[in-house]
């Protein structure tokens, strides 16, 4: 499928949903392909994201990922307060990528518009990209400090996790490139190379617990998450947000593009997702499953959590305590990533 079709089946949607109801303030495209022409392919195992924006303060449920017209769509609210001023989203890593270009679906107030031709103007001004890499370091810390490791193992798997991941982040942000979720290790590993960085590279993998991983070790877990998947997705009621990501619909970005990657030769660059969507499916089996499900499917759920070197709560907070040392070195990384991207101006030049 053309990306230029999956857009087009993206706001047919707004138009016919999302823009009659109550509180509609626009629509506008996200994630990975926002920067791709409408003649690119767009791979099976990736979606075309939307962010609604709504005068809601606190928003509904997102209504997640689902087909439309043969088009995999990830829909996501958004408060119309977070984008009221250029200087906010300018500072903000994961909404000033979405204004760097026209991503605009519809716009009834006319803010949208102006609000994007300020953020391209001053996107790659040295003390806004500054302050994007300083915001994502920031979460990468609240998220280290708000580790709870008397939670259960899907819930403490993702409190370090995602902050652990956010470290990729960083370095794309000074790239000015994509802060992209599911392949983040993938293109914070060709900006390294791309900057003469690439020794920090191995520290990213031994962060995360993977720098050991085989192919077939990756591939023998992924095999695990795919019945885990499975049996995940057709117990699933309980409404969390990421619940239309472990569906049938969304089976081709969490499994299958996994397997793409390690098939590719990435398959380290596989173990983020594979772990995420891992411990995500167990935070549903642990809300809508029967016990004889859960049991039998926790081993293999342990046995990749292990395979990272967490085998205990303290282990966790040893690891969230690197990560933490880690920073230093992250940011001395970023900013001369910073310092060498020719794309990158001082104010007014």
């Amino acid at each position: 499928m053309k990306i230029g079709f999956a857009r087009e089946a993206a706001s047919a949607w707004i138009a016919d949903h999302a823009g009659r109801e109550d509180g509609f303030r626009g629509a506008y495209f996200s994630g990975s392909t926002i920067g791709l022409p409408d003649d690119a392919e767009l791979p099976a195992s990736s979606d075309i994201d939307v962010m609604i924006v709504t005068a809601q303060d606190a928003p509904p449920l997102k209504p997640g990922k689902f087909l439309h017209r043969g088009a995999l769509l990830e829909v996501s609210f958004l408060p119309w307060n977070q984008l009221a001023a250029a200087e906010d989203v300018l500072a903000s890593y994961h909404l000033a990528n979405s204004f760097r270009t026209d991503t605009i679906i519809a716009d009834p107030t006319g803010h949208l518009r102006e609000l994007q031709k300020e953020v391209s103007r001053r996107f790659a001004e040295r003390e806004w990209v500054r302050r994007r890499c300083a915001n994502a370091r920031q979460k990468i810390e609240n998220g280290l400090r708000a580790i709870d490791l008397s939670a259960p193992l899907h819930d403490l798997v993702l409190s370090w996790l995602f902050p652990t991941g956010v470290t990729a982040h960083v370095l794309l942000v000074a790239a000015l490139r994509n802060p992209t979720v599911r392949r983040r290790y993938l293109a914070a590993r060709e900006v390294l190379g791309e900057y003469g960085r690439d020794s920090l590279y191995p520290d990213l993998m031994g962060l995360l617990g993977c720098a050991h991983w085989t192919p077939e070790r990756a591939e023998h877990h992924l095999d695990a998450l795919a019945r885990t998947f499975d049996a995940a997705q057709a117990v699933a009621r309980t409404p969390f947000p990421f619940r239309s990501d472990i569906s049938a619909a969304a089976r081709p970005v969490a499994i299958d593009g996994s397997r793409e990657l390690i098939r590719s030769g990435f398959h380290l660059e596989a173990v983020f997702w594979i772990v995420a969507t891992f411990a995500r499916c167990h935070k549903i089996l642990a809300a809508d499953a029967p016990a004889e499900m859960r049991l039998a499917l926790a081993p293999a759920f342990e046995a990749v959590v292990a395979d990272l070197g967490l085998a205990s709560a303290g282990d966790f907070a040893r690891r969230a305590e690197k990560v933490a040392a880690f920073l230093p070195s992250l940011w001395e990384t970023a900013e001369a990533i910073l310092s060498a991207n020719p794309d990158i101006a001082d104010k007014g030049c």
